[in-house]
């Protein structure tokens, strides 16, 4: 049976195309202003929370899933919000939208906002305009402004989190980026949180077996099973003045990282599942590969202090995964708690981002 969509209000019941290649319902109504050398344009965020800038003690950067949908990703983060014990504290909530040309061109949107390929935004890749600029280029930007002690001077919390493909960005961006470092310089620390992403980086060419044990890949079934986005060949153009994959990979182990894997996010045939040669390679499908990645990490850094948690029940869905206990936490900080009834009857009530 073919996939039912809606755009602009008309069903389309015969249209075979992948659900994220409709245009978005809608464009965030807040601009970020993105500069560097290679260019400028603009990336559109939706925003909640606390909005007075002088107040906010924290930042709730959220990305979105393949279907850029982040109207229904800062929905779920507020539910999260209101779901914790942290739901009356001073949490800024962002949602930065990575458009692709289709949105662009369907809303008539502005010149100036940038836009991509339909999934390049989830490992970094260039925009296709109106400038050469990255997600991670973006991420930078809005990263830099929120630890502004001009804009933001109580903010000393940054953390950023992602579901599906907003994790894939989140778990690369931890990767590569510089801001980490450049957070704590102004007192202010930084946080990722990866829940369910389709693959991961590894920074060798170990890849998990059946039996539980890392052997070499087989580069001959599989030529780019080390390339970027599944391992450190080929990096993007934001990473040409990066380092080596052993600094690299000494960099990420040191930061603050949290994994969520759903118990139940376990069918090697989902529609949004990547299933690639060099993907199929870390395992059949997203609970095996968070394992068996966390595995590969631990194995290779028997000090890892990242935290991991399996959220009991919950499958590919961003409302089960970010309204459990382990996601509140990871979200709002070790010693929030959840008010259970109230965030169970969210996550039953709510059309919910899951993609």
């Amino acid at each position: 049976m073919s996939e039912q969509s809606i755009v602009s209000g008309v069903s389309h019941v015969s249209d075979q195309r992948p659900r994220n290649e409709y245009p978005v319902r809608a464009i965030g109504d807040v601009m970020l202003r993105v500069v560097t050398a290679q260019g400028s344009g603009s990336v559109p965020m939706f925003v909640g929370g606390c909005t007075e800038s002088e107040r906010a003690t924290r930042a709730l950067v959220m990305l979105h899933g393949r279907l850029r949908d982040a109207d229904a990703y800062l929905r779920s983060t507020l539910r999260a919000r209101a779901a914790s014990s942290a739901h009356d504290d001073d949490t800024l909530v962002v949602v930065p939208q990575f458009l692709a040309s289709a949105d662009v061109e369907h809303h008539r949107a502005p010149a100036d906002l940038l836009h991509w390929e339909w999934t390049a935004w989830m490992g970094g890749a260039d925009a296709r305009g109106p400038a050469p600029l990255s997600s991670f280029d973006a991420l930078d930007a809005l990263v830099a402004q929120l630890a502004d002690r001009a804009r933001y001077p109580a903010l000393r919390e940054i953390v950023i989190a992602g579901h599906s493909g907003g994790a894939q960005v989140a778990h690369r961006y931890a990767i590569l980026s510089p801001a980490p470092e450049q957070c704590a310089q102004r007192g202010v620390t930084l946080r990722f949180v990866i829940a369910n992403p389709s693959s991961w980086v590894y920074f060798d060419s170990l890849r998990p077996q059946l039996d539980g044990s890392f052997a070499p890949a087989d580069h001959v079934a599989c030529p780019d099973v080390d390339d970027w986005k599944y391992g450190m060949r080929k990096l993007p153009r934001y990473a040409t003045a990066m380092h080596d994959a052993v600094t690299l990979e000494r960099r990420y182990i040191g930061r603050e990282v949290v994994y969520l894997a759903g118990e139940r996010d376990c069918d090697p045939a989902h529609a949004a599942l990547d299933r690639s040669c060099a993907a199929s390679a870390q395992g059949p499908h997203r609970l095996a590969r968070a394992r068996a990645y966390f595995a590969y990490l631990g194995a290779r850094h028997p000090q890892l202090r990242h935290a991991w948690f399996e959220v009991p029940g919950a499958g590919h869905n961003a409302e089960a995964m970010f309204l459990s206990g382990p996601g509140i936490r990871a979200l709002f900080g070790a010693h929030a708690t959840i008010d259970a009834a109230r965030a169970a009857s969210q996550a039953q009530s709510a059309g919910g981002a899951d993609d």
